[in-house]
């Protein structure tokens, strides 16, 4: 089994997931910067062009990030980062869909379409004028998670999941962007903190 990895946000998650499993995968760096991901023989294994990718020992090759931690979860159940049981599997795919729709995916689509705009404009549309608003939509649902994080150590209460590693793979790299935590998301900045103090968040840097 390999997985194909690069810079980024989207990598960057499956190789924390790893780590917090103790997972030892062979991973094979991909040029994200001189567009190897978007050429062959990269896209004979990934048509969409997307990394990371998970290439299992029969040559079959999963993408897209959360379908390789469903994956991974199953190959290597514990510790559990979706679930052990049905409703906390439902509770983890809920956060995680709501932090991607609401953070991630404006952030990561304000980032291409402004301070990485050189190094996407050859390989997808870029829209300028959507990046401010982007921006701001991701802000919106950082303040709208602070207000749910009262109380709770992660994202699920007291579970570490993958809504958690999600997360923390792009408030990191949005930090890195100039898109950083409102000083006022108080409840967020204290889990950020903690999350940087996990092995996985210095291992996988």
């Amino acid at each position: 089994m390999k997985l194909y990895s690069s810079m980024g946000p989207n990598p960057r998650l499956v190789r924390l997931f790893m780590a917090e499993k103790g997972l030892n995968i062979e991973t094979v760096p991909v040029d994200l910067l001189a567009g190897e991901n978007r050429k062959e023989p990269f896209l004979n294994k990934n048509p969409a062009g997307q990394l990371p990718a998970l290439e299992l020992d029969d040559g079959t090759v999963i993408s897209e990030t959360v379908a390789i931690c469903e994956y991974l979860e199953e190959l290597q159940p514990q510790p559990a980062l979706i679930g052990s049981n049905a409703q906390e599997r439902a509770e983890t795919r809920m956060w995680t869909r709501r932090i991607d729709l609401k953070i991630c995916e404006p952030l990561g689509s304000g980032f291409r379409f402004a301070e990485g705009a050189r190094l996407f404009e050859s390989r997808m549309r870029i829209i300028p004028e959507a990046a401010p608003g982007l921006k701001a939509v991701a802000q919106d649902g950082l303040k709208w998670l602070d207000g749910q994080m009262a109380g709770k150590e992660f994202v699920c209460g007291k579970r570490l999941t993958l809504a958690d590693l999600m997360l923390f793979a792009f408030i990191d790299f949005g930090r890195g962007v100039g898109q950083n935590i409102d000083p006022g998301c108080t409840q967020l900045l204290a889990w950020y903190e903690r999350m940087k103090q996990r092995p996985s968040a210095a291992a996988t840097a």
